[in-house]
């Protein structure tokens, strides 16, 4: 479900917005337009929507956009055309009292620049929007301490922005932010005044708070690492245009054009793929097959296991071929012989997760979904495919197993 839709926004920034529309129109480039008529492109014609409860990173260069795009977004900037909806209501021909309410019940803004009153303590800085909008100052107290206890400052809400870390500066101003229980979050290169480490606790700590606050994100950065990191989606802008849109594994996989496939050369791929990007298909038996079946399905398969699935392919264990050969001269069952304690992973695990696990196990990782259902099975050539590149998620398929081994 769409929480917020953009639609062919743009910006124009100079006193003929007209002329450059209709040379926009007309197919003109950004540079060409600005040195027929002096006027600057800010956004150009971009479109997307963000669903409800992702997190949507807008990234870019110095200069792209992104960051008046934000500000367009909640009508900090009004946008010389194009349309914005939020909960499918339309925000740009919005009087600026419905905006007002717009802004105060569903968008929270999350500056680069902490913006904390030096003379106010934590708690009146968190206190302030609802101040604003003259909420009573016990339930502002109220929400404010909520806030706080959401980022972990609950024992600093009478200190004051000058006895801060950075990272609790900033912590501060999300907090500010989570106030007002807003529906979207705004967050304008929210992290990089940060030294790099505290950068990443407050990556981490969006990402814990997230599991619990659902909240819609729109997040602008120029780093990719944190772009991959935070992102259920990213969107490459360049010159006011958005490029590309995509899973963080798809813009890896598939960049849209040379801009893309270099910025994206470098990344760290075990940190974005998952399991479910470089899993196998995994051969599986039902324990009532008996030792001689589960041999021949080893033997026209060319593998030296078998994991043994229950009627739903629930998973029930192991078995090897050297286990089922010795089965088959004492009559052992399937079951008497599987190993039960077995290594296995979510769809969702990063590769990175993975490598201390593969370092000290000699057998394949099984992927599994809910109620330990088998989905496929990761081997360490797969996981090394994936991070020479070798993986097109695109065409990737989530191995199903049946019971007889075959994918579903």
């Amino acid at each position: 479900m769409s929480k917020m839709k953009v639609h062919q926004l743009t910006k124009v920034f100079g006193k003929q917005p007209e002329l450059a529309l209709k040379l926009l129109a007309e197919g003109r480039t950004k540079e060409q337009i600005y040195k027929q008529t002096g006027q600057s492109i800010g956004v150009n014609q971009v479109s997307f929507e963000v669903e409800e409860g992702e997190i949507f990173v807008i990234m870019g260069l110095s200069g792209s956009g992104k960051s008046t795009l934000i500000r367009l977004c909640n009508r900090l900037i009004d946008p010389t055309s194009g349309s914005i909806e939020i909960d499918g209501e339309e925000i740009v021909a919005m009087k600026a009292t419905a905006l007002r309410e717009v802004r105060r019940k569903k968008l929270g803004m999350v500056f680069q620049n902490f913006a904390l009153f030096p003379q106010r303590t934590v708690r009146e800085n968190v206190e302030f929007g609802l101040e604003i909008q003259q909420v009573p100052p016990g339930l502002r107290q109220e929400k404010a301490r909520e806030a706080l206890a959401l980022v972990g400052l609950t024992e600093w809400e009478n200190a004051y922005p000058d006895q801060l870390s950075g990272g609790m500066r900033q912590r501060v101003g999300l907090a500010r932010a989570l106030a007002n229980n807003p529906d979207i979050l705004l967050m304008d290169e929210a992290f990089s005044a940060l030294d790099p480490l505290i950068r990443k606790d407050m990556q981490d700590e969006l990402l814990e708070l997230q599991m619990t606050m659902k909240k819609t994100i729109l997040f602008i950065t120029h780093d990719l690492h944190e772009a991959l990191r935070l992102g259920d989606r990213i969107a490459f802008m360049k010159d006011g245009q958005i490029i590309q849109i995509g899973r963080p594994e798809e813009i890896l996989a598939d960049p849209a054009d040379e801009f893309v496939r270099k910025f994206v050369e470098d990344a760290d791929l075990s940190r974005v793929l998952v399991a479910e990007n470089v899993m196998k298909r995994a051969e599986a038996i039902t324990p009532d097959k008996g030792a001689r079946v589960a041999l021949q399905l080893m033997m026209d398969n060319g593998v030296s296991s078998l994991y043994v699935v229950d009627k739903k392919r629930t998973l029930l264990g192991l078995i090897t071929a050297y286990d089922v050969s010795l089965a088959i001269s004492t009559g052992d069952s399937l079951e008497a012989i599987m190993k039960t304690d077995l290594p296995t992973v979510s769809p969702d695990a990063r590769l990175h997760s993975l490598f201390p696990m593969m370092a000290d196990l000699h057998v394949p990782i099984a992927v599994v979904g809910e109620q330990q259902r088998l989905l496929g099975v990761i081997v360490k050539g797969a996981v090394l495919g994936g991070l020479v590149g070798k993986v097109n998620v695109q065409e990737h398929q989530r191995a199903e197993v049946m019971s007889d081994g075959r994918r579903a």
